[in-house]
């Protein structure tokens, strides 16, 4: 890292920790609530199916505000449309069947881990990121799955509850990466 990198690196890396643990909180509530109610689309999980998106929307925006001066903030801009569209398309798909949830869940997923990919890229310098960079291309993958389980009769929400829990595990450890290496280069 160089010299002007560190002023920077120390100032966004507390503000990145203190976001992945929240998003780690909520990933970890969410997938709870949803594993117990996912059977079928409801008022409780259709409403947490949109809450999804739109809460990464208000975390990019948190994130955005504290990277501003980073290279990692037209990539955040992106995520927040992307976001702001799913929560959108989710609106319309819980009408339509878990099916179509999963359709639009999917191509969400596949976009936003793609973005979620370049943006821990860009910050490798601040450390903490090799799970951010696994994440965004598990997500992508999973964006994949849960495409093609849309095609399968009896398809089920329960692996979207797995998939947020497992996003935020991504985010504990790269919260705690932060905190124990800030502005090191894991």
């Amino acid at each position: 890292m160089t010299t002007a990198t560190a002023p920077a690196a120390a100032t966004i890396a507390p503000a990145l920790r203190r976001l992945y643990l929240v998003r780690f909180g909520f990933a970890l509530i969410w997938a709870v609530v949803l594993f117990l109610t996912g059977s079928s689309i409801g008022p409780v999980s259709a409403t947490l199916l949109v809450i999804y998106p739109l809460f990464d929307v208000g975390a990019a925006v948190v994130d955005a505000r504290s990277s501003r001066a980073s290279r990692s903030a037209p990539g955040l801009y992106v995520n927040i449309a992307i976001s702001l569209i799913a929560a959108v398309g989710l609106v319309v798909a819980v009408t339509s069947g878990i099916a179509a949830v999963l359709q639009v869940w999917g191509v969400w997923a596949v976009v936003a881990g793609l973005v979620q990919l370049v943006v821990a890229l860009r910050r490798r310098n601040l450390g903490g990121q090799w799970a951010m960079v696994a994440s965004g291309t598990i997500s992508t993958l999973a964006g994949v799955s849960f495409f093609v389980q849309a095609l399968v009769p009896g398809a089920s929400l329960s692996n979207l509850a797995g998939y947020a829990l497992l996003g935020g595990i991504f985010f504990l450890v790269s919260a705690l990466r932060l905190g124990r290496n800030a502005g090191g280069s894991n």
